[in-house]
């Protein structure tokens, strides 16, 4: 048996004290709890990431509600659980409100816009957007009618498939795209327009590959990966095609601006542009534009259309729920006008099927990633300034302390016993804190207002009886999805 010479013995007796003091550091730090890192690596070697929503659910279950990871030298918090999730993004929001990083997004968008951006920046980026959003209508009739307009498009397109069974996928991503289309461009697009078709399949292919397991070996070493294929690039690519098309709507809109009468969110913003000209720290530049109008196109176009798609699949399982639906469909707002924000208050039973899809759908189990900008201390742990945070919130919707059934779908979890709708605080599908979604009254209005308007329409029927249904989402993702399906649609 050969000897070890004396540099190989050197350099294990190295590897071996950089060890310990990496370990004992660690420990003395008070950081949270968590495997046992391995210098460079972290606990890379120990994580499925095939399955990471699993594997953090798993961590909080082990290590308690706050827990932690490094994904190579970076520092990852997990929350489990509403309270401590709320406890950090709610009471202690100013220092857990930065936006965690994303290496992918971080390549593609460079901290502009206002999803991925981060202090005056973000502030200045998300007051704009609400406040234009709300100017365009986001919980005002005006944009309830564009919803119903779209709804009857919708339908005309689902009865022309004359009761052969398809895939809703596309059609619903069309419709609920069209609906902030018309906010972002002041239009709306046909559904056979070919440039229009493309820049959604652009976006669809996008968000597969960054929530699929390679985005996050991908954030691992970005800028050493970049240098090597995968579908990285195609992400990339499909930015810059999705940045040429924007582009080329913001030269038409310049050539026919009015800024006595701005048209959509567009306008608004090229006017702010030419207000703040001569401030050299503007954020109302071009790039901001760019990147928050392809912010606004993504954000409201795949998660609504994603819990769209689910809520079909859903009924078509159980078609006991889906006929009690129509029953309070017909009895509320009948055959003859379309349903309204206010025909909700009137339907209990419909307002508790679509809180427990979003529920059980949990679109986003992860969370976005926040990060904190200073050291802080959160339930006797040292969270250290930059940590990437992530708030389970798959963690908080399928929590039995809340939910009887987490794991079952069961609109009771959403009536009380009178049959009236019940709220509960861990119903948080859209986040919560600083960073709420800034789209989520308009969200919940297009899931109403589409859902309703199918149902009256339509009876949904599949080619499989409804017990052989699967519902539980595509796995292997970051996000959860339904799996493909088929369905018909028979006029009522």
């Amino acid at each position: 048996m050969e000897v070890p010479g004396f540099g190989t013995l050197i350099l294990i007796f190295s590897i071996t004290i950089l060890f310990t003091l990496w370990v004992r550091k660690r420990r003395k730090s008070g950081t949270p709890p968590g495997p046992r890192p391995l210098p460079l690596l972290g606990n890379i070697l120990q994580i499925d990431f095939k399955n990471i929503v699993k594997e953090f659910v798993q961590l909080g279950s082990q290590y308690g509600p706050v827990s932690m990871v490094y994904l190579g030298q970076n520092p990852v918090v997990i929350l489990n659980g509403y309270d401590v999730v709320r406890e950090a993004f709610v009471d202690n929001g100013e220092v857990f409100n930065n936006r965690g990083k994303l290496a992918i997004a971080e390549k593609s968008f460079k901290g502009y816009g206002v999803i991925f951006s981060n202090g005056d920046r973000w502030k200045q980026m998300r007051r704009f957007s609400l406040s234009t959003l709300r100017n365009f209508g986001m919980g005002k009739k005006s944009l309830e009618s564009r919803v119903q307009e779209e709804a009857k498009c919708l339908a005309e397109e689902f009865q022309k498939k004359g009761g052969v069974p398809f895939d809703p996928t596309f059609l619903l991503s069309l419709a609920v795209s069209n609906v902030i289309c018309s906010i972002v461009f002041d239009e709306r697009f046909d559904y056979e327009d070919k440039e229009f078709l493309s820049m959604l399949a652009l976006m669809q292919e996008s968000f597969r590959i960054v929530t699929s397991p390679w985005a996050q070996i991908f954030g691992l070493a970005p800028d050493l990966l970049m240098h090597f294929p995968g579908s990285h690039h195609k992400v990339f690519k499909n930015f810059d095609k999705l940045r040429e098309y924007v582009i080329g709507k913001v030269k038409l809109h310049e050539k026919t601006l009015d800024e006595n009468c701005p048209r959509d969110f567009i306008d608004c913003f090229l006017i702010k542009m030419r207000q703040e000209k001569d401030k050299p720290a503007t954020e109302f530049n071009d790039e901001n534009m760019f990147v928050t109008v392809l912010n606004l196109f993504f954000a409201g176009t795949e998660t609504t259309s994603t819990t769209l798609r689910y809520a079909l699949l859903i009924l078509l399982k159980y078609p006991d729920i889906r006929k009690k639906i129509q029953d309070e469909i017909n009895k509320e707002i009948g055959q003859i006008r379309c349903p309204t924000v206010e025909d909700r208050l009137k339907m209990p039973y419909t307002d508790a099927v679509i809180h427990e899809i979003q529920r059980f759908a949990d679109i986003v189990p992860l969370g976005l990633p926040h990060s904190t900008n200073q050291d802080i201390e959160l339930r006797g742990y040292h969270i250290p300034k930059g940590a990437t945070i992530f708030p389970m919130l798959t963690s908080i919707l399928k929590d039995e302390k809340y939910f009887k059934n987490p794991q079952k779908f069961d609109p009771g979890h959403f009536l009380d016993d009178q049959g009236n709708l019940k709220k509960s605080e861990a119903f948080i599908p859209f986040s919560i804190g600083k960073r709420v979604c800034i789209g989520e009254g308009l969200a919940r209005m297009e899931i109403f207002l589409f859902l309703t308007s199918i149902l009256q329409k339509f009876d949904l029927k599949s080619n499989m009886e409804p017990e052989d249904i699967d519902i539980s989402p595509v796995p292997n993702s970051a996000s959860n999805s339904p799996r493909p399906y088929m369905l018909y649609m028979n006029h009522c």
